[in-house]
């Protein structure tokens, strides 16, 4: 029997992303249920959200993202050899999203799977394809977090309809070429803490998303800062010395509680909350977007990720800019 042998590290090449046009505002939720703008703003952080057409599905959206990831890479459908989806909000879950889109892009006969790890799930997806791709398993990934959030959410449930929104983000991953080069996507940090698996679920097949907000916001802001620590000190960087963190946008107060105790300066810390809710796996590849489009972050800086979410999973990496 022989191995595959992989490279010494991988890299991300260009990253993607998409919301779809219908912007809702606090005030368009305000005329339907018992809430403000004020009230949002100063508990959750949001102003406004992104919510997919009805005829929009979670496949559309990693298609858009997807397409503008490959397109900034340089490289051909035919050079990808892995399509990674993670998605909690498939419309079915036969057959999977990853085999659709990869299909849709134009990539032949990749391997493709889906992985769901609710909001964290683009971490774990990014953490895998690196793996992939330094054993040998693949040369390039196509990572994507897409969710229609939307689908799942009784909008008449205050607690859940003015946090959430939909959309897609996604990144090329490919192998670090140069011996002399290290590697772009650091070491993972991640775990679940399953005894807490009930404080966000969907009950069964007829059911909408819930949550216990103030356990999960309890969990979120004294658990997840050793993570994310952890994850920087196994990368080699200090929280201090990054040009930017990214963590899941569940919600501002929880954002800006873990920053606080990493250090890491204000100015440096992703809100793409604010106008686009919680996307729950597609909210980091899309404020990672918006940054690099917005020019606050430039190639070769490193930035460190943290996901966080239902199961209750988590996982943390640092990486370079591409």
């Amino acid at each position: 029997m022989r191995l595959e042998h992989g490279t010494a590290g991988a890299r991300i090449l260009a990253f993607g992303g998409y919301q779809p046009a219908n912007e809702v505002t606090n005030d368009d939720l305000a005329a339907t249920v018992q809430t403000s703008d004020e009230w949002i703003r100063s508990r959750i952080g949001v102003a406004s959200r992104r919510i997919a057409g009805p005829d929009e599905t979670v496949a559309d959206m990693a298609v858009a993202a997807g397409g503008k990831a490959l397109a900034g890479s340089g490289l051909s459908p035919d050079d990808i050899d892995l399509v990674i989806v993670a998605t909690c909000t498939p419309e079915s879950q036969i057959p999977n999203v990853s085999a659709t889109v990869a299909h849709r892009l134009g990539i032949t006969a990749p391997g493709a799977y889906d992985l769901n790890a609710a909001c964290a799930g683009f971490c774990y997806a990014l953490a895998n394809a690196s793996d992939s791709v330094r054993a040998g398993s693949a040369r390039h990934v196509l990572v994507i977090g897409a969710e229609k959030m939307s689908a799942w959410l009784d909008w008449t449930d205050r607690s859940t309809c003015i946090i959430f929104g939909d959309g897609a983000g996604a990144a090329v991953v490919g192998p670090v070429t140069d011996p002399e080069q290290p590697p772009g996507i650091g070491p993972v940090e991640w775990g679940s803490t399953g005894g807490m698996a009930d404080k966000i679920l969907v009950a069964n097949r007829t059911s909408f998303i819930s949550q216990q907000g103030q356990a999960v916001f309890r969990w979120a802001t004294t658990e997840l800062h050793p993570v994310a620590k952890a994850a920087c000190d196994r990368a080699g960087v200090a929280p201090q010395d990054l040009a930017a963190f990214i963590p899941h946008q569940a919600n501002l107060r929880i954002v800006e509680s873990i920053a606080r105790k990493l250090e890491v300066p204000r100015e440096r810390v992703a809100d793409d909350i604010v106008h686009a809710g919680n996307t729950s796996s597609a909210s980091i590849p899309l404020a990672m977007s918006r940054m690099i489009e917005r020019d606050e972050i430039g190639s070769g800086e490193q930035v460190l990720f943290l996901g966080f979410g239902a199961g209750l999973c988590y996982a943390a990496q640092v990486i370079t800019v591409p």
